[in-house]
């Protein structure tokens, strides 16, 4: 049964979706304060993580930057506005997905669901994609950079994998939006911007000198690291 940690200090709204998660097969457990959901995090390793902007202590953007030092758990952040620049910070700084309130818990289970399924899916090309500096384990979903691991979030993995199925063939960011199954739709395609930022920045690319991802200008982007040679 997934394990789905929620750092929210709404006291009633865990026991409304604890009760709602028992349908669909998901244990939930909650903390009202960051510093309790980072030390539940770190006890009981959860699946994913549910994670509200308005905290004590300190911000949802805070904790989410926390939680990615140290893990790749997939979150969802709940946003009180639903403004599109809360959106785009969480994805900039490493959530998997977002929800506005107030929300209808089955839409919340539809998009733990989603993600949960993204997480641990298997590619089907292949078991590894090899480059020069860089391997992509689709099986075991691990990353090597220069011959150490690279901690990447579901939604890098993901988007990292679909620029290597396919490599030298420009993608617009609508390819992209739909190759990674599961982004929602009306985050708009800025949101392709952002996460290639993030990739960008895990694997020591810059657009100017790009040694994995190229922009392609008036198209979208095109992954041109070198294969690597045959053994």
């Amino acid at each position: 049964m997934p394990k789905i940690l929620l750092i929210d200090d709404d006291e009633k709204l865990a026991g409304l979706l604890g009760t709602f998660f028992e349908r669909f097969g998901l244990e939930l457990m909650s903390a009202l304060r960051p510093s309790d959901g980072l030390e539940l995090l770190k006890a009981e390793k959860p699946d994913l993580v549910i994670l509200d902007v308005m905290l004590p202590e300190q911000d949802g953007f805070a904790v989410c930057r926390a939680i990615r030092k140290t893990s790749a758990v997939p979150i969802i952040m709940l946003t009180a506005r639903g403004e599109v620049t809360d959106r785009i910070v969480g994805l900039e700084i490493g959530a998997d997905d977002y929800l506005p309130k107030p929300f209808e818990p089955r839409e919340l289970v539809a998009r733990i669901q989603n993600v949960l399924r993204r997480a641990v899916s298997a590619e089907p090309d292949g078991d590894e994609l090899r480059f020069r500096d860089l391997t992509l384990d689709s099986e075991r979903r691990t990353v090597e950079l220069d011959g150490s691991p690279l901690e990447l979030t579901t939604m890098e993995f993901e988007l990292l994998a679909l620029f290597a199925r396919n490599p030298g063939k420009p993608l617009t960011r609508d390819e992209i939006l739909n190759g990674l199954r599961g982004i929602d739709a009306q985050i708009f395609s800025r949101s392709v911007d952002i996460l290639v930022s993030r990739l960008r920045q895990k694997l020591n690319d810059t657009a100017k000198q790009p040694r994995f991802i190229k922009t392609v200008w008036g198209r979208g982007y095109t992954f041109v690291a070198e294969e690597a040679e045959a053994e």
